[in-house]
């Protein structure tokens, strides 16, 4: 998690247009930056970030889990669009913005409560002017394979 506990909020449009993607980032990892509220309600954060490519780690637990007994898919979906956004927006220059335009996520086995921390790492596949398209994995401590994604983001160019 953030080494500033607790430091969990949205910053201001401004400061975030001021900075290029990697080092707001790095921002978030080092607490210099809020990691988001999302990030505290579901207990996961980012780990690690070079261009092109962000890490997230989590804990699947009970306070995850759906009717039928097993982490809801909701949790794996946001571990990996979290990589995926975070690993186009590494690649932003000062004053480019981003949004997701589409996700496909693969749930293959199920998380539950015994799984243990996962990794969801996302990596850029094509990063053009104006879209940026991502893909990602999420795994155990051993590397077995959970869920995957892929996303497509637009770019908006600085003003």
């Amino acid at each position: 998690m953030n080494k500033k506990a607790n430091n969990f909020g949205v910053v201001p449009a401004q400061t975030l247009l001021a900075h290029d993607g990697l080092s707001f980032l790095k921002g978030i990892i080092a607490g210099d930056l809020p990691a988001p509220p999302i990030a505290e309600t579901l207990g996961f954060a980012l780990v690690a970030v070079e261009n092109g490519r962000a890490v997230f780690e989590g804990m699947p637990k009970f306070e995850h889990y759906n009717p039928i007994g097993v982490v809801h898919g909701g949790f794996a979906a946001t571990l990996l669009d979290s990589a995926l956004g975070c690993a186009v927006h590494s690649s932003l220059a000062k004053g480019e913005a981003y949004t997701t335009l589409e996700i496909k996520v693969n749930l293959v086995r199920p998380l539950t409560a015994d799984t243990g921390c996962v990794t969801a790492e996302g990596r850029i596949v094509h990063r053009g002017r104006t879209l940026g398209t991502a893909d990602a994995t999420l795994k155990d401590s051993s590397g077995k394979l959970y869920a995957h994604a892929t996303t497509t983001c637009m770019i908006f160019p600085a003003k």
